[in-house]
């Protein structure tokens, strides 16, 4: 059984892999034609546009980009939105649906990141950090530890 859940998650994986780069092709396609421009020159701006390079301030490894962190996924999801658009008035269906399985899967990408991260880890470490303590999952238990001030 495990096997044919990692064979199963290899192609789950493969699929998303696949619509994804295929929705990047569309939207370099969409970038080259608004900005009139051939392919290559498209993808180019827009690896610059995305890229982050590595460097390395008081010993630690940062990374520096044209997008700050928290503006890469808007301006990625109104592309991806415009380039829908775009296929959508045209009439293509099967651009416009890879396009917003790309979409969903990018508004979803967090919360599945988490919910994968949190079973994994429970499953792993056990669900309480203090094995001495029973979990409660009564929320109108407030656990709480009293100390005494020493005068």
């Amino acid at each position: 059984m495990p096997k044919l859940a990692i064979a199963v998650l290899i192609l789950v994986l493969a699929a998303v892999a696949g619509t994804i780069s295929y929705a990047g092709y569309l939207v370099v396609g969409f970038v080259s034609s608004y900005l009139g421009t051939g392919r290559f020159v498209a993808g180019l701006l827009l690896g610059a546009l995305f890229a982050r390079l590595p460097y390395v301030r008081q010993g630690k490894l940062r990374t520096v980009g044209l997008l700050p962190k928290h503006a890469r996924r808007p301006v990625l999801l109104a592309l991806l939105a415009g380039c829908l658009l775009s296929f959508v008035s045209r009439g293509e269906l099967i651009p416009s649906l890879f396009l917003g399985l790309s979409i969903g899967y990018l508004l979803a990408y967090k919360w599945m990141r988490q919910a994968f991260v949190n079973r994994a880890l429970s499953s792993l470490f056990g669900s309480s950090s203090d094995p001495a303590r029973p979990m409660n999952n009564d929320p109108t238990i407030i656990d709480v530890e009293v100390r005494e001030k020493k005068d």
